[in-house]
């Protein structure tokens, strides 16, 4: 059976000294950054995911641990461990994932550890239960929080339900962090591909209100007239 030492010193053995300043500036973690002070080992994200699958075992206490680490690719692989377990659980077990990755989110603390877990663990879990988590989320005063509410329901647009995108996006919309523009309108185009209709009418109504970035997230598909379009009357 394996063991948490073991698998710290298999992500260890990966380490690449040449990739930690490149993540560190990509994952902007200087001073008053969004990633202030997160540290690296430099993993490629496949790596990770080997590691992740070849000690999926793990009990949660062990799990918890690898989640609480400095090391932003252990934390990563303690996520990928859980969406690896969900997939493959029943009922139960996915509610005690699910309930898991609730309590835990704050350690969920980058953009990529969120869109890498939130839809595959909270977004599969809620599709058929009550989803007043996500609104608590959204007006979390914790950043990740509020980027998980969005990227979860990205596991509805994949099953072609919308609505839950769009209400959570309404409480987004005046959101003053650039991460959360990005992944509301990313949603909102994951949307529009689906039925264009829905998304065009979410726009016509907010479209003026909406920070630039997320405008153009969302309107990235449509035609080069439709882009401009929104864009110039937005100014």
């Amino acid at each position: 059976m394996y063991t948490l030492k073991q698998a710290e010193r298999a992500m260890r053995a990966l380490k690449n000294e040449e990739k930690i300043p490149i993540f560190q500036n990509f994952f902007k973690t200087g001073k008053g950054e969004y990633g202030e002070g997160d540290v690296f080992l430099g993993l490629a994200v496949p790596q990770t995911r080997s590691v992740a699958k070849e000690f999926s075992g793990l009990g949660f206490k062990d799990i918890k641990k690898l989640l609480h680490s400095k090391y932003h690719e252990e934390r990563l692989c303690a996520l990928l461990m859980l969406v690896h377990r969900f997939e493959k659980g029943s009922q139960n077990q996915q509610k005690e994932i699910c309930d898991f990755y609730i309590t835990q989110a704050k350690y969920v603390n980058n953009w990529d550890l969120v869109d890498l877990s939130a839809d595959k663990i909270m977004g599969v879990y809620l599709l058929d239960r009550k989803k007043t988590i996500l609104t608590t989320f959204a007006k979390s005063e914790n950043l990740w929080e509020r980027r998980i509410s969005i990227i979860a329901t990205y596991a509805f647009i994949k099953r072609g339900q919308f609505q839950e995108t769009i209400r959570i996006a309404k409480i987004l919309l005046q959101d003053k962090h650039d991460l959360i523009h990005k992944a509301v309108g990313w949603m909102l185009r994951e949307v529009g591909k689906r039925e264009l209709s829905v998304m065009e009418k979410f726009l016509q109504q907010h479209y003026k209100k909406m920070p630039r970035t997320m405008l153009r997230y969302a309107i990235e598909k449509l035609s080069e007239q439709k882009r401009q379009a929104y864009l110039k009357s937005k100014v």
